[in-house]
């Protein structure tokens, strides 16, 4: 099992990041709460991850706390949730604000991630109600965060593709980009803002 990377980042396109090892380059899943930390490409980073692995193919995925990998491994032993989901959920909310809605019984706020009917957000706080307390320490500082890649049309491309990745639909993506819209944004605050828009009852 591998259980964490450090090295040089080497390509950070929303949901997917590159981390070059000693030469060897590792491509891995992270959610976007973990984008938002992320530093520029080039520089050094350390993450902690988790290997899921299916019958065609092997899927390694990163976080930037541990916190965030074990609400993810736990999301994964709910029913009828699986990676992409557990990933949508992590890129909507932060394991403070998770753990806030499990308590609450906020299910709402559970059916606006794509991929998650009533049923599902349901089990999922019927099933993670007894672990968020194990889930309950502070998570680490964010790194510094990354500047724009580019002008305001491809960072605006660059976070359309990132919420398509992540299940939302072209016209729901283009309302919720078009909420947030303001020049000289970067990548991931774009990412940022639509996903709270989102997430807004």
């Amino acid at each position: 099992m591998i259980g964490f990377l450090k090295g040089v980042l080497a390509l950070k396109q929303p949901p997917t990041l590159r981390v070059d090892v000693g030469g060897v380059g590792y491509e891995l899943e992270a959610p976007m709460s973990t984008f938002y930390g992320l530093p520029a490409v080039g520089e050094a980073v350390a993450l902690f991850t988790h290997l899921v692995i299916r019958e065609d193919a092997h899927v390694l995925f990163g976080f930037s706390t541990d916190a965030e990998r074990r609400l993810f491994r736990g999301l994964l032993k709910v029913s009828g949730v699986g990676p992409k989901i557990a990933l949508g959920i992590l890129s909507g909310a932060s394991v403070e604000d998770f753990l806030r809605t499990v308590e609450a019984e906020d299910v709402a706020m559970l059916t606006r991630i794509p991929g998650i009917g009533r049923k599902t957000a349901e089990r999922v706080i019927i099933e993670m109600r007894d672990s968020v307390q194990k889930l309950a320490v502070p998570a680490a500082a964010d790194g510094p965060s990354a500047p724009a890649s580019g002008g305001p049309a491809s960072a605006q491309g660059e976070a359309f593709a990132a919420l398509i990745a992540l299940g939302y639909k072209p016209p729901e993506v283009a309302r919720l980009l078009k909420a947030g819209d303001e020049p000289g944004l970067s990548t991931t605050e774009i990412i940022r803002r639509a996903l709270k828009a989102a997430v807004r009852p």
